[in-house]
């Protein structure tokens, strides 16, 4: 079985082969640099998305979108987390919650998958808390700043493995594949 991921993203397609590589399906890379809309939920986005990339490809495919969502910050910076990360980046967040107690925050994923006639969304979420500095080198993005609940290293100071099994994209790429398991491959 292979399933094709449309992804920039090197670790998101790295994590992806992780995950599925537990039922043998190969997951392959479309890198179409499909349009991003600003909206206000990661399911609209990635809704968007999928269906940009089944015109293009003609084939079924799926995307996968994230955010992080900072409870002091009213959620922010949630469905923009990429542009806010390119712009001011971790440091920048780090600044933001200077001084405030109130760590708390979610990572969320959505997956969209199209068969080739109908898109299903699978989301994910991971609670924790936004550290007090940067640490770690794995992971990506917002990585070394967050904490699952679940343990006391970020992200970014875990393996692939590891993280997979705590983090908001493997609990949503695992919906995915329990899908293809239960409706579409068994």
């Amino acid at each position: 079985m292979e399933l094709m991921f449309v992804t920039g993203n090197e670790h998101k397609l790295h994590e992806a082969k992780t995950v599925m590589k537990k039922v043998k399906w190969a997951v392959t890379q479309a890198d179409l640099g499909y349009p991003e809309i600003q909206a206000d939920t990661l399911e609209e986005i990635a809704h968007f998305g999928i269906n940009w990339c089944i015109e293009k490809l003609k084939k079924p495919c799926f995307i996968e979108d994230a955010g992080l969502f900072i409870d002091a910050l009213h959620g922010f910076p949630g469905p923009y987390s990429k542009y806010v990360f390119n712009t001011i980046g971790n440091e920048g967040i780090l600044r933001l919650l200077d001084g405030i107690c109130n760590r708390d925050a979610v990572f969320k994923s959505v997956v969209a998958y199209n068969n080739g006639s109908k898109t299903h969304i699978f989301a994910g979420e991971a609670k924790g808390q936004i550290g007090s500095e940067i640490k770690g080198d794995g992971g990506f993005c917002y990585d070394p700043l967050f904490i699952p609940e679940e343990s006391a290293l970020s992200f970014a100071e875990m393996e692939t493995k590891e993280k997979n099994a705590l983090s908001h994209r493997g609990k949503s790429l695992n919906k995915l594949m329990n899908y293809f398991r239960e409706y579409e491959y068994r």
